[in-house]
């Protein structure tokens, strides 16, 4: 039971702490790699499962069932290691003779165990178990064993020699990977001699746990900040696109959106026209009395104060309104919802402070408004021409006025 419960203790913290790499979540987020560790990982598990039941059945004295387990356990244990050498190759992303080499080797290791474990149901080359029940191990294990120990060794001198040439994280990640060999190594001659110690568990549970916290946690952790930093240049360029975009459709002299911005509009308009979502709707037309006399005699500075001073009289009127600035002095504004409800209250008060400034010298605006008829044969355009013909009407009667 001693036994077992080192098998099992291991079994239990190698699902813990690999949990995320066995069951998949976050494949993308490491290396190529990680796909054969966790095939590794795998051929462990199964090790630890054969190791934890042939310390019951063998204390049990069950001969028939810890036989199948002995043999299940030689596949287990041969398997993983053979999956640890496809781990190395595949982490280095080397392709050279030595990726061939460990590459063969381990198929013909792989191979041999499982020969030599076929054969031994005939001919006992591996172990096999006396009439007392009492576990026999045969020169194959022994062979077996020599070529897993040079197999840890040679891949850990490998990864050693590879790792100076690199540096920083990397460097220390082909140090882990290494260290894990020279664990096994260290282990696997170990239970050499103590074949009824659960040494070999003992040291896949301690190199996996090395390779655990300083290998796949640290390429998690780069591939996250790799993720932060990709997603923060996201939104800065998205905040960027955005700005640029704002400016393209904002006026620069008084911060309304300007032409671009009204033609852009116009076509959604018309689309709502188009599929009868549209139903109240206004478009009233302004344009500034006496630009061109501020111009000429106080300057294009005292001009634009006047641009901006009208742009603000009109935005203050239709507060829940877009209003466009189309031209020099042209201004529009779209009414709909609270604005187009109270369109007439909103163009007599305006039309009515246009009247007290030209009487106080103030900035004088004309406007035209017209309303879309849902009878569909209104179109946006003759609904603009419409406006634009009652503002220089409300133009010519507010010189007129003047005058007298």
């Amino acid at each position: 039971m001693e036994y077992s419960s080192i098998a099992i203790l291991a079994l239990l913290v190698h699902i813990i702490i690999n949990y995320d790499v066995l069951i998949k979540t976050g494949s993308k987020e490491a290396q190529f790699s990680t796909k054969f560790y966790r095939y590794f990982l795998y051929g462990v598990m199964s090790y630890y499962i054969t190791d934890s039941l042939w310390g019951l059945l063998y204390d049990a004295k069950l001969i028939t069932a810890v036989y199948i387990d002995t043999v299940i356990y030689y596949i287990a244990m041969a398997a993983s290691v053979f999956l640890w050498t496809r781990y190395v190759i595949n982490y280095l992303e080397e392709n050279n003779f030595f990726k061939k080499l460990f590459s063969w080797i381990g198929w013909l290791y792989l191979f041999f165990d499982v020969a030599s474990l076929i054969v031994n149901l005939f001919i006992p080359i591996k172990f096999y178990f006396d009439a007392d029940g009492i576990y026999h191990a045969c020169t194959t294990r022994y062979i077996a064993l020599v070529i897993q120990i040079l197999l840890f060794l040679f891949t850990a001198i490998y990864v050693f020699i590879q790792s100076a040439r690199t540096k920083g994280k990397e460097l220390y990640r082909h140090r882990t990977i290494g260290a894990f060999g020279i664990a096994m190594t260290c282990f696997v001659i170990a239970q050499t001699f103590y074949p009824l110690l659960p040494l070999y568990s003992i040291g896949y549970l301690l190199g996996t746990c090395l390779i655990h916290t300083f290998v796949l946690e640290d390429e998690k952790n780069d591939y996250r900040r790799k993720i932060e930093d990709h997603i923060s240049r996201e939104e800065l360029q998205k905040i960027e696109l955005g700005s640029a975009r704002k400016l393209a459709y904002t006026d620069s002299l008084t911060g309304i959106k300007n032409k671009r911005a009204f033609t852009e509009d116009q076509r959604t308009i018309e689309e709502r026209m188009a599929n009868g979502e549209l139903k109240e709707f206004g478009i009233v037309v302004f344009d500034l009395n006496g630009l061109k006399t501020v111009n000429d005699t106080k300057g294009h500075d005292a001009g634009d104060s006047y641009i901006k001073n009208s742009c603000h009289i009109i935005c203050e009127m239709f507060k829940h309104s877009p209003v466009y600035r189309i031209g020099g002095d042209e201004f529009v504004a779209f009414l709909e919802g609270q604005d187009y409800s109270n369109r007439e209250s909103l163009i007599k008060t305006f039309e009515h402070l246009m009247e007290e400034n030209q009487s106080n010298g103030g900035i004088v605006i004309a406007n035209g408004l017209e309303v879309y008829n849902s009878d569909g044969t209104n179109t946006f355009s003759r609904i603009f021409d419409s406006a634009d013909k009652k503002m220089y009407e409300r133009k010519r009667i507010l010189k007129e006025s003047c005058k007298s």
